[in-house]
């Protein structure tokens, strides 16, 4: 067994022990493991990581590294282009669908208030919520990093933060998710077809966001909502 120099930069190094965060360490690595196997090896969720150096130069996270070469992990990159360099990530989902673990459930009905599309099936293991999350494209949201290291899985986020609050701001403001569209006034004929039948018997007045087609009306509690809505945003930065 050789070894190979490893670095990760920014929250990267919230996944590794104290000793080891913000700077060097020399990781033991085998012939025929990847770049991706030594990142996980050192406790760092694949989905978590947007670009592998080695030795200055970009890989993606099928390359095998050398004994002595120099590793590079960064973070994502979701706001920021990073051009011809090679992204080991899939491209980001710019039309964000969700799956949350069972662990997430505030943070479900949150990003759901938020307009946001959030699957929830708290009855399925770790493999089938791996798999429905691949199947269907959507982002997987967990604080197990052992979900996000599932071969399958492409496009996951670590969620740090303990409140649902907290959680639905990091994830809108850490995946660049401002829409910042603007929203009129849409006739109910022009939007019934994406409408659940007790919106359509109940509700007659609606918004649509021009950019994402998002579709908006008052329903029960909505002054609540909306105060909470606006703390979210301002949150952001997208108030």
């Amino acid at each position: 067994m050789s070894g190979v120099e490893l670095r990760v930069y920014a929250e990267l190094n919230d996944f590794l022990p104290a000793e080891a965060r913000y700077t060097a360490q020399t990781r033991p690595f085998r012939a025929h493991q990847t770049v991706k196997d030594v990142v996980e090896a050192a406790g760092i969720p694949h989905t978590e990581v947007d670009l592998m150096l080695v030795n200055g130069e970009s890989v993606d996270f099928g390359h095998r590294p050398q004994p002595g070469d120099r590793l590079t992990a960064y973070p994502v990159f979701e706001s920021l282009d990073i051009g011809s360099l090679t992204r080991v990530r899939p491209r980001p989902l710019r039309d964000p669908r969700f799956i949350v673990d069972v662990n997430l459930g505030g943070l479900a009905r949150l990003m759901r208030l938020m307009g946001l599309d959030v699957r929830c099936d708290w009855d399925v293991d770790d493999a089938a919520l791996a798999a429905k999350a691949a199947d269907e494209h959507r982002i997987l949201l967990t604080r197990d990093r052992g979900l996000l290291k599932r071969r399958n899985v492409t496009h996951g986020v670590f969620v740090r933060s303990d409140r649902p609050f907290d959680q639905v701001v990091e994830v809108i403001d850490g995946l660049d998710m401002r829409c910042g569209g603007v929203v009129n006034d849409v006739a109910k004929e022009d939007v019934v077809d994406r409408l659940e039948p007790l919106t359509r018997r109940y509700h007659d007045a609606f918004r649509q966001c021009c950019d994402c087609g998002r579709v908006y009306w008052k329903g029960s509690h909505h002054k609540h909502l909306e105060n909470l809505v606006d703390q979210i945003r301002a949150a952001i930065g997208a108030a």
